[in-house]
């Protein structure tokens, strides 16, 4: 099962205000209506800076086919991830309960849903578990976990922890919460988002496009 889970945070909405009025030796306690349209001047206009100032740390679990995609985003973002090297414990696998099928018009997504047969099911579900026996059967021998993890599928779920600020975080949902995005993938995406608009609420109303 994919999980989100904000595990720390930095700043609120205010923090974004105070940031900017810096500039003017000005520092605000309580936050007023009219700097709801400082926040939204800001995030029109592209100052970015005021909303590095707030920040949000994750610890996300998904299939590694979904972390290989969100890694990519880098840009005011740190990304720590639990090493097969390291540690050789019984992998756990995504299953996939509904298979979408390849769109007409386009290099990429999905469209509809796709109705395996019996034969299709059994032989995805028997090749999942071979990895895993394989695998266990490998680090009995004393294969290194560095080498043994090569007979895991992408399938196989991982866990990062995923700091950032709030215009970084913005940026990510901006790409990744969009409908033709890849269904797990934005999944996570949109667990970020929720949180992020929870916490910061007028700032993340400004940025998400």
């Amino acid at each position: 099962m994919i999980k989100v889970e904000m595990i720390d945070k930095m700043g609120t909405d205010l923090s974004v205000v105070n940031a900017a009025r810096v500039s003017y030796a000005k520092v605000k306690s309580q936050f007023e209506d009219k700097d709801k349209k400082l926040i939204s001047f800001l995030a029109k206009h592209g100052h970015w800076s005021p909303f590095a100032h707030a920040s949000l740390s994750f610890r996300i679990r998904a299939p590694v086919f979904v972390a290989r995609q969100l890694v990519k985003h880098q840009v005011g973002l740190s990304w720590n991830e639990v090493s097969r090297r390291y540690v050789s414990y019984e992998p756990k696998l995504y299953k996939i309960d509904e298979w979408r099928g390849k769109p007409v018009d386009s290099k990429q997504g999905s469209a509809g849903v796709i109705e395996l047969d019996r034969t299709l099911k059994h032989v995805y579900e028997t090749a999942m578990e071979q990895c895993k026996i394989l695998y266990n059967a490998l680090i009995g021998k004393g294969v290194a976990p560095e080498q043994a993890r090569a007979v895991l599928p992408q399938s196989m779920m991982t866990e990062w922890l995923w700091s950032g600020t709030l215009y970084a975080f913005a940026r990510v949902c901006n790409l990744r919460c969009k409908p033709d995005v890849q269904k797990e993938t934005r999944n996570v995406a949109e667990y970020i988002d929720s949180y992020c608009l929870y916490h910061f609420p007028i700032s993340w109303d400004a940025l998400r496009l």
